[in-house]
């Protein structure tokens, strides 16, 4: 099972860039599949972005497509979310989630990633 530690939130202003790093542990990442979640405040987890095992093949939620780009670094066993132009609405928890096989069509569902990080905070000042 990989073992996922998120690490890069913090505190921007509206407009400014964050990267977040999830750094995995275990035998599996190069051949799982990688996404990132949020939870704003108040609110449920929501799919961001994921990334196929190799990176080749990327999908987003409409609302961070392009300003926000996910990818990976398999021979570091890391992941990346670097987030561009934030808006305040983009502020809450970061997740990082990892799994061996979840089809396309699964992939913005957070009941379908069965490993995942502790989290990592990003605050949008105005």
């Amino acid at each position: 099972q990989v073992h996922l530690v998120e690490s890069g939130g913090g505190l921007v202003q509206a407009g400014g860039s964050l990267r977040l790093s999830c750094t995995a542990s275990g035998p599996t990442f190069g051949t799982s599949g990688m996404a990132w979640f949020r939870q704003p405040p108040g609110k449920e987890r929501e799919f961001v972005a994921a990334v196929n095992y190799n990176g080749e093949n990327t999908w987003y939620t409409d609302s961070v497509k392009g300003r926000f780009t996910i990818s990976r670094d398999n021979a570091k066993n890391t992941g990346y979310l670097q987030m561009n132009s934030l808006k305040p609405e983009d502020a809450g928890g970061y997740y990082c989630a990892g799994d061996a096989n979840i089809p396309p069509r699964r992939i913005g569902r957070s009941s379908a990633w069965d490993c995942w990080g502790q989290g990592a905070q990003v605050t949008v000042s105005t």
